[in-house]
């Protein structure tokens, strides 16, 4: 059955940016959905699945597709799907439901009351790591904050002081939203280990994007977003050991052994797992290509603008992302030249685009106020070519010049 969705009144707006010739740079923000996802996920559709907890043949087929698709994302990720006691992977509704699921779920007990000791996290985490965690300090959680270096690395010498036997969990991203810079992840778990000390990582701008093994980085914990690796946006993905614990933040169901109670969507979650198997099974050429993108555009445009700095420039960082200052420019006025010039770009975090306020991230980096009022993230994704790299240098060098004509006038 096909229907005309011409008179819907969305579908003119849609139109018009199918036929923009914007350049997308802000896939750190949000990836366009690759073509496997659509059709893995209209294939869920068309078959009309059923709630995958129902006792019919139905319900238990249902069920077993999502049991299908949690093998393969268990198995992608590196971590054990079949080995008794087995990894979990909770399925949610978003990163930031993830993230919120394991620092409440941490530092609740089963009455809802703080329990006693403290929470430690860096600061350079995303919003949803950092404003939940606030909201626990208001509720009696004691809050402590590992600085980061002006490259964007997390310092290990402040985790070492701050982590102790008290710690409820430690919470350190894996790469940095706005900078792409890595952090140095098995380090910290290890600290943590060594300490029985439960440690999360907040993978969502990793995966899809470098290599990653929950085995090997030896977490407890990991989140995961399939919307920034080309997968479906309304789903993201915990990983757990087998044997983590954490309080549930809603109540209702069994499902996902009561942490994430509800019908799961297995369109979703099988799109998902289809992005995330498109993507690992030509890694190494996605991750060239990417990189090849980014250090093109990198190149191009600090040559047509020497005052321009590239944050992060001289430590690992991801494939993809460029955090580049423009002192002298305002990063919001700058933000809206590329966006005029045909370039989509962002300030920072998409979660907090919304604020004018400086980026966090690069005030506890320690960089000056010309280079953080001045900074913008520019992130390419699989959909994007070395055209792309190429004209959006020039595009952003045409837009910086003309704001600096500007303000000269």
């Amino acid at each position: 059955m096909t229907s005309d969705h011409s008179h819907l009144p969305w579908t003119p707006v849609m139109t018009g940016l199918q036929q923009s010739e914007q350049i997308y740079l802000d896939n750190n923000s949000t990836t366009p959905i690759a073509d496997v996802a659509i059709e893995t996920i209209e294939a869920c559709w068309n078959s009309r699945l059923a709630n995958p907890a129902s006792q019919h043949q139905t319900g238990q087929v249902s069920s077993r597709i999502l049991n299908r698709v949690r093998e393969l994302v268990l198995n992608l990720l590196d971590a054990s799907a079949t080995k008794f006691p087995a990894d979990k992977l909770i399925w949610t509704g978003c990163g930031t439901e993830a993230n919120n699921l394991i620092l409440f779920g941490r530092c609740l007990d089963e009455r809802g009351r703080i329990r006693p000791g403290n929470l430690v996290i860096s600061g350079i985490e995303h919003p949803s790591v950092t404003l939940a965690a606030q909201q626990l300090q208001r509720l009696g959680v004691e809050l402590r904050i590992a600085q980061a270096d002006s490259n964007g690395v997390v310092s290990l010498d402040d985790l070492n002081q701050l982590v102790d036997e008290a710690t409820l969990a430690v919470s350190v991203m894996l790469a940095n939203n706005e900078t792409g810079v890595i952090q140095p992840l098995q380090s910290v778990s290890k600290l943590c280990r060594d300490r029985n000390v439960f440690c999360h990582t907040d993978a969502v701008q990793a995966i899809g994007k470098i290599e990653v093994s929950f085995e090997a980085l030896g977490v407890d914990a990991l989140t995961f977003a399939p919307h920034k690796f080309h997968g479906p946006v309304g789903i993201a993905g915990l990983l757990l050991k087998s044997d983590a614990s954490l309080q549930p933040r809603l109540m209702g169901g069994f499902q996902q052994e009561g942490l994430r109670p509800g019908t799961e969507n297995i369109a979703l979650a099988a799109g998902a797992a289809a992005a995330m198997h498109w993507y690992f099974t030509d890694r190494n050429r996605h991750e060239s290509k990417l990189r090849s993108m980014r250090n093109e555009f990198e190149s191009l445009v600090t040559k047509a603008i020497p005052a321009a700095l590239v944050i992060g420039k001289d430590v690992s960082r991801l494939p993809n992302t460029s955090c580049i200052a423009f002192p002298g420019v305002d990063r919001q006025e700058m933000v809206l030249a590329a966006d005029m010039a045909g370039v989509a770009c962002s300030t920072g975090s998409a979660c907090a685009s919304g604020s004018s306020d400086p980026s966090p991230v690069l005030q506890n980096m320690g960089l000056s106020p010309a280079v953080i009022d001045s900074a913008l993230r520019f992130s390419f994704g699989l959909f994007n070519s070395l055209d792309d790299a190429t004209e959006s240098a020039r595009r952003i060098s045409l837009a910086h010049s003309k704001l600096q004509s500007r303000s000269h006038d």
